[in-house]
């Protein structure tokens, strides 16, 4: 894998299999219009599963709350199952590794973040906290091939379900993965959107050698985001997302294309999957809250043991209670992905669960959908072309405008957002 001109990943064009069709391929990427849909690699992973729902999947149990023993909560951006249930699942002997996503060093490695694969509970801990960052499988999937064990994996949606189709036709791999442990998506950002903050926080990318894309404060909401990097000489710059011209999450800036096209918000795929509880009053609580879908059942008899014994602080709740602290990536990915499928579009389909039309969406709704795909086309465009005429402001005057149009149209915010708020109804 490689960077391309945007900052994302892409396959190394070393050959002709990269002009060649394939169907083993076709097989395997995740969003493939041929491959198999997470209907069906749920159903065929989960078949025995106590509830099913069209926007949540097939699962056993859901839980709301956060780990109660030791950092673990204190340690994450959101209460601390992801770590917890990785590093159990090492503590018990259920896997000899658990493959993640640990800091690098961008002097050495040119990333800020990869795969890595953790043998101790510590190792674990290193991982923690919220990634929005390009990464991929490439290195880790060979160290896993090329040794002995059993490994967890964590991964958003889109991997998740691509290390299932890959384990449909690698039999090494399909025995040596024995748990795969979901985070829900919004989307994925650019590695550009690091450089977007050092802009901003008036430094130079060159300059960063770590970053925090949420650091986390018990005296503040927990859904208010703050950015810090941590510079080559030691000091650190921060800010608040709110304050910074891209940091509205909605908006789309610095997004993967592929995200476009993705139905999945809570990895449907995964043996157990994790979010943040985005409603009162878990919002409002800056030492974080989880929601957890369990769909395995070791998984889920692991946590209620832990339940019991005091160890996690989770209740239940239901499909209808998760659904509402994703609202908003749901509408994004079920009515919002419908709309996209039905703009015309060169080059290969899409084979989606949603199918195409606008529905009952109004103008406006239908124009935030289209502002929010220009924001994340362009926003790659117009930051490369600051890059090389080396303009941040160039950029920055561009995003500022794009986000006033867009929450204006989103959230009537502004001047322009009371003139929308007079001409289109919601």
């Amino acid at each position: 894998m490689r960077w391309d001109a945007y900052g994302q990943l892409k396959p190394a064009d070393d050959g002709e299999w990269y002009r060649r069709p394939s169907e083993a391929f076709s097989r395997i990427c995740p969003f493939s219009p041929v491959a198999e849909n997470e209907d069906t690699i749920a159903r065929e992973r989960f078949p025995a599963a106590e509830t099913r729902d069209d926007r949540i999947g097939r699962f056993e149990a859901a839980y709301v709350g956060h780990v109660a023993e030791g950092q673990w909560r204190r340690g994450g951006s959101s209460g601390g199952m992801v770590s917890w249930v990785a590093s159990e699942l090492l503590r018990t002997g259920k896997v000899d590794g658990v493959v993640h996503v640990k800091p690098a060093d961008p002097a050495s490695t040119g990333r800020f973040f990869s795969y890595g694969i953790s043998r101790t509970p510590a190792e674990v801990g290193q991982g923690a906290k919220s990634r929005y960052y390009p990464i991929d499988l490439a290195r880790v999937l060979r160290e896993i091939r090329e040794a002995e064990g059993h490994y967890a994996i964590v991964g958003v949606p889109c991997f998740i379900k691509a290390i299932h189709l890959l384990r449909r036709s690698d039999p090494l791999l399909a025995e040596q993965v024995r748990f795969t442990l979901g985070l829900f998506c919004g989307h994925m950002k650019s590695a550009r959107m690091v450089e977007s903050f050092a802009w901003q926080l008036g430094t130079e990318i060159g300059r960063v050698r770590a970053l925090d894309y949420r650091v986390k404060d018990p005296n503040r909401p927990a859904n208010w985001y703050r950015a810090q990097l941590e510079l080559e000489d030691g000091s650190v710059a921060a800010e608040d997302w709110w304050q910074l011209a891209d940091g509205d999450w909605g908006a789309g800036f610095f997004q993967n294309p592929a995200c476009n096209f993705c139905d999945d918000v809570v990895a449907e795929t995964a043996d157990i999957s994790f979010g943040d509880a985005w409603i009162e009053p878990y919002s409002s609580d800056g030492r974080g809250t989880n929601v957890v879908v369990v769909r395995d059942a070791a998984v889920d008899t692991l946590l209620k043991r832990a339940i019991g014994d005091g160890r996690l602080a989770l209740q239940r709740v239901g499909a209808d209670f998760i659904a509402e602290t994703q609202a908003a990536g749901l509408r994004h990915r079920r009515e919002g992905l419908a709309y996209r499928l039905s703009w015309a579009k060169r080059g290969i389909r899409p084979r989606k669960r949603e199918s195409a039309g606008a529905g009952a969406l109004t103008l406006r709704r239908r124009l935030v959908f289209r502002t929010r795909a220009a924001i994340s086309r362009w926003s790659h465009r117009v930051m490369w072309l600051a890059r090389v005429l080396r303009a941040p402001g160039l950029y920055l005057w561009w995003a500022r405008s794009s986000l006033r149009l867009y929450q204006g149209l989103a959230w009537s915010h502004g001047r322009f957002g009371r003139m929308v708020d007079r001409l289109l109804p919601r």
